[in-house]
């Protein structure tokens, strides 16, 4: 970076950060507590950081893919008007295999953050924490990735090992389990 740029950048960011100073103290608004950011800071990282408390098996995760997934995502995760989740070729097929739970996802716990996160589709981040480690042990058991009597939960679901873990560079290796 030059000198140039790097003396517009800063220049910036004091501006900016004059600003939104300035906002505050006319009342125009107001900071945002520790507390309020930890109710919107729900990203879970492959390692498992930012894993909730809380568990599931697979047979508990059928009953509510049942209830509040199959109407979307089709009987056993096959697709429906939302995409398959599960099987899928292999992607040395070619990039236009359908991407899959089992195909495609480097990290498990992607899985648990996108559940809970944005699903189900009409109600996001209305499952509690114990429903989405089920519905993950569910879609991972219905993947042959993990066995139908396997528990997940903050300690078991990082150690999973999936499928695609190495078709991705990761971001941030030094975070993958």
């Amino acid at each position: 970076m030059s000198t140039r740029s790097a003396f517009v950048i800063c220049a910036l960011a004091y501006v900016v950060s004059g600003v939104s100073r300035t906002v505050i103290a006319q009342g125009l608004g107001t900071p945002i507590s520790e507390a309020d950011v930890a109710a919107w800071d729900i990203s879970i990282l492959p390692d498992g950081t930012g894993l909730p408390a809380g568990s599931g098996t697979p047979q508990q995760g059928a009953a509510t893919y049942a209830t509040k997934c199959a109407v979307c995502h089709g009987e056993a995760g096959k697709g429906g008007s939302a995409a398959a989740l599960v099987g899928g070729a292999p992607l040395t097929s070619g990039i236009e295999t359908t991407k899959t739970i089992a195909n495609f996802w480097p990290s498990a716990t992607t899985i648990f953050d996108f559940t809970r996160r944005a699903m189900p589709w009409p109600k996001p981040r209305s499952l509690t924490n114990d429903e989405v480690y089920a519905l993950t042990a569910y879609l991972l058991s219905l993947n042959k990735i993990i066995g139908e009597n396997d528990v997940m939960n903050a300690q078991t679901l990082p150690k999973v090992r999936m499928p695609n873990r190495d078709g991705f560079i990761a971001r941030f290796p030094e975070r993958m389990p």
